[in-house]
């Protein structure tokens, strides 16, 4: 592969997905590249990306974002986003969103639904506390063939041994030959749905709760506050925002600040101007192929 061919590539996945490599990557492309260009009749990395630079070709480009990004995920990975969710979000939520009984939570970076699962069986764990809410769980991501897996909701046994307690394991999930699918009522609690953190937000509506975890590290830093600033356009005040635990806003966005004492955790500063289809709505990257998903 050529400096030509990489700094090709590079450019295709910065463009489409926001996904930034620095260095010399070759290993890391050819290992998930060459199962496409396998599937494409092709010897190497090279002569698909020479396929790339073909009219026609946004499907390859497609498939090749697909493979670079990571759909890395398991039921309640890290526990404390899941503790504090608990403890002390959905306490202050069920204070401040009383009157309306409405709930929003968007898990930006889906994957295969381990996540959003993992919200949905934890709201499920209160629902005496939640009679009447109405709730929704939106669940993002970039790769529509990991959306399908969630939707599905089948896990193998290994995924299922992955964070979840065996108590939630027998109460929420039956064993279909040797996987495991969650059960139907949780699986109804969340919707999924092909997006790009690229794109506008604004169709999205407005989130209580958003989780963007091990997101923003694929990002350079004037995407990372792009993007920070869009989300917060999408939440109204005393709503929150859960980044990964490597993660921060510090020099990235002061539309946020931190919950004392708790790592990983943001709220809204302050309720900020009216948004609509402001600037701040506008996509990061402008001319493109139109993408959905979260890397």
């Amino acid at each position: 592969m050529t400096p030509q061919d990489r700094d090709l590539l590079y450019g295709v996945l910065k463009e489409q997905s926001g996904l930034v490599l620095t260095g010399d990557k070759d290993y890391l492309l050819e290992s998930r590249l060459m199962p496409i260009a396998r599937r494409h009749g092709l010897a190497s990395v090279g002569e698909l990306v020479a396929k790339m630079r073909l009219p026609g070709s946004t499907g390859v480009k497609s498939e090749v974002v697909e493979a670079m990004t990571t759909n890395e995920s398991f039921f309640f990975r890290d526990k404390l986003p899941f503790l504090n969710f608990t403890e002390t979000m959905m306490p202050e939520i069920l204070k401040t969103r009383a009157a309306t009984k409405r709930l929003r939570i968007w898990c930006s970076a889906a994957s295969t639904g381990q996540e959003p699962y993992s919200l949905a069986i934890c709201l499920k764990e209160m629902s005496e506390r939640l009679a009447g809410w109405k709730i929704e769980i939106l669940g993002t991501d970039i790769s529509p063939e990991v959306l399908e897996k969630a939707k599905t909701g089948l896990y193998s046994q290994f995924e299922v041994q992955r964070g979840l307690p065996i108590n939630m394991l027998v109460d929420y999930f039956t064993q279909v030959g040797d996987m495991w699918q969650i059960d139907s009522a949780i699986r109804a609690m969340v919707n999924y749905r092909e997006f790009n953190l690229l794109d506008g937000f604004s169709a999205l509506g407005k989130f209580d709760i958003v989780f963007c975890r091990n997101v923003l590290i694929y990002f350079d830093q004037p995407t990372k506050s792009q993007v920070l600033d869009r989300i917060a356009a999408q939440m109204d005040p005393q709503s929150y925002l859960v980044l990964g635990a490597a993660e921060t806003i510090i020099g990235l966005s002061d539309k946020y600040k931190s919950v004392s004492g708790k790592r990983g955790l943001y709220e809204i500063a302050s309720a900020g101007p009216a948004v609509g289809a402001s600037n701040i709505d506008r996509p990061v990257f402008a001319a493109r192929p139109a993408m959905s998903g979260a890397a």
